[in-house]
């Protein structure tokens, strides 16, 4: 299966379980503050039997063609969306299983870590979705406090929107590997049937969009700068 077989296969997978959103009256507020007219819940994936063993398989295919056997030693799911198709892969894989929460518990151990030993061993991150990258960080630190090598991070959908995260990542010595884009979206049969109304505003929110999350209440281009 090749990368374009994997995009367009989520991409299809999305669309016809409906996780592709469009709210314009009322945009969407993502995890980082931004708003944006559409949405990728790629949790509804999970309630599907057929639609999660067809999400495992392409992860399979992608981390078999992107390392040598053996190179992985433990998949770590990010709390809480990556954590079920961590469990997943790593089953497929026959790997061992651990998760990462976005800081530490603050009772008992104080873990931000769980699950199998990270430490010393190189760990591929597993989560969701990618909008901008934080997310990311955030969890690639924790890993790494447990010791955990970390150099790659898989997502099923990779929004590709919004600026820096390939140098955020890069800063982290992060790759990311991603299972679908807006691009396989809209290249699908599926995809080609949303709406004019759908795809002119994803097109002016894909082309500009932090204009577009300023326009609509969401975090700015000020914001943006006052966070780095």
């Amino acid at each position: 299966m090749t990368t374009k077989d994997i995009g367009g296969t989520i991409a299809r997978l999305l669309l016809e379980a409906g996780a592709v959103r469009f709210m314009l009256e009322r945009p969407f507020t993502l995890a980082a503050g931004w708003a944006s007219p559409v949405y990728v819940d790629c949790r509804v994936l999970i309630g599907d039997p057929a639609a999660r063993r067809a999400v495992t398989a392409c992860a399979v295919e992608a981390v078999r063609s992107a390392f040598a056997p053996g190179e992985v030693a433990v998949i770590a799911g990010a709390e809480t969306a990556g954590i079920p198709y961590a469990a997943w892969l790593a089953d497929a894989l026959d790997l061992p299983l651990a998760y990462v929460r976005k800081r530490p518990l603050g009772i008992g151990r104080n873990a931000q870590v769980e699950g199998a030993d990270v430490d010393k061993r190189r760990v591929l991150l597993v989560d969701d979705l990618t909008t901008d990258g934080s997310g990311k960080v955030a969890f690639t630190r924790g890993l790494r406090m447990a010791g955990a090598d970390v150099r790659d991070a898989l997502t099923i959908f990779y929004n590709g929107v919004f600026p820096g995260v390939v140098e955020r990542l890069r800063t982290e010595r992060v790759s990311l590997l991603s299972l679908a884009t807006w691009d396989d979206i809209l290249r699908t049969d599926v995809g080609q049937r949303l709406s004019a109304e759908d795809r002119a505003v994803l097109h002016e929110f894909r082309n500009d969009p932090i204009a577009w999350s300023t326009r609509h209440g969401g975090r700015s281009l000020a914001a943006t700068r006052r966070a780095r």
